[in-house]
This record gives C-alpha cells, sequence and structure tokens, in this order.
C-alpha cells in the first residue's frame, strides 16, 4: 500500500479564501498516512466520546450529535488549510469501515490520542494550523457539551455538569490549549 503524503500550510490573516486563488503555502509539512489517519479520525472520536451517557454527566440526545456535526463541518469555513483539508476528507471517506466503539469512546485513550496529535502537530505543522487545528476540536466538544437536549433545535448552552467542564478541562489539556 502506498503512504500518501498530505502538505499543508495556513493561510495569511486577511487573505482571501484559499477558494478561487492559487496556493502558495508558507509553510508546508507532510504527514504520513498513519498521522493523517490520526489528525482526521480524532474529530469524531472526540464527538463520539463527548456525546455518550457517562456518570455525572448530562444526557445527550440527537441535538447534541447534530451540534457535534455542525461544528466538524464548521471546519469548512477555517482560515487553516489544515483544518479544512480534515474537514475535506472526513467528508471524502467512503469506505464505510466503522472503527470499534471501544477505540471512539474510552476517555484514555482518546487523551492519549488528543496528545499525539499536539505531538504531530508541534513537529509538523505551521503554528497557526496547529493551533487552529487543536482549537477546532475542542470546539467540537465543546458544543455538543453545551447543546440542550429535547429542544427540538441546535440551541446551545454552557455546560451544565461539572463531569462536562472536566472532560473539557482534560480535553483541553490533552490538546496543550491551556
Amino acid at each position: 500500500m502506498l503512504t500518501p503524503e498530505v502538505p499543508m500550510s495556513h493561510s495569511v490573516a486577511g487573505e482571501p479564501s484559499s477558494a478561487g486563488r492559487r496556493a502558495a503555502p508558507l509553510t508546508t509539512a507532510v504527514y504520513s498516512a498513519a498521522e493523517w489517519d490520526l489528525l482526521t479520525s480524532l474529530p469524531a472520536r472526540v464527538l463520539v466520546a463527548v456525546a455518550a451517557p457517562g456518570p455525572g454527566r448530562t444526557e445527550r440526545g440527537v441535538t447534541a450529535g447534530l451540534a457535534g456535526l455542525d461544528a466538524v463541518a464548521a471546519g469548512r469555513a477555517s482560515d487553516s488549510d489544515l483544518v479544512r483539508a480534515v474537514v475535506a476528507t472526513i467528508y471524502a471517506r467512503h469506505d464505510g469501515t466503522p472503527q470499534p466503539a471501544e477505540r471512539l469512546t474510552d476517555l484514555v485513550d482518546l487523551l492519549a490520542a488528543c496528545r499525539a496529535a499536539s505531538r504531530v502537530l508541534r513537529r509538523r505543522a505551521d503554528p497557526a494550523d496547529s493551533a487552529a487545528y487543536r482549537q477546532w476540536v475542542q470546539s467540537v466538544a465543546a458544543r455538543v457539551c453545551r447543546a440542550v437536549p429535547g429542544t427540538g433545535t441546535r440551541r446551545v448552552e454552557p455546560p451544565t455538569s461539572p463531569a462536562d467542564r472536566r472532560f473539557l478541562d482534560r480535553l483541553g489539556a490533552a490538546l496543550d490549549l491551556s
């Protein structure tokens, strides 16, 4: 199997979006297939983990899942080429191969994956792309935590449970955001 390499760069603030313009990356980093898989699978793993029921956590429902999907999709409008490329890869996947549920929801493994992604980004990504990606992944979790179950709308409010706040704090630390 060939190992795909994916070049990434970050747009300069104030530039128009990359749509319709020729890419002239300021910094290029190349990710191995394993690194790219880590970066592209992490948002879904975070969404599943935070949406799963847990002790002391607010009951989740369809509204939380939709809020998480909206947060992932919001990455399409990011100023970061890396975030936009990750979202494009997520939406382009057609293999239909589900990941085992325990891989998706185990908190210890998830936090370890977040730390590994942070190390990859520190080594390979432009600092602005790295920060944008890590903040975007955190925002996926935050939007799921803030979704109000049973409202029939995608209204969001601050996290209501201490367990949700602890989850977000631990996730932020693993993503090297604190």
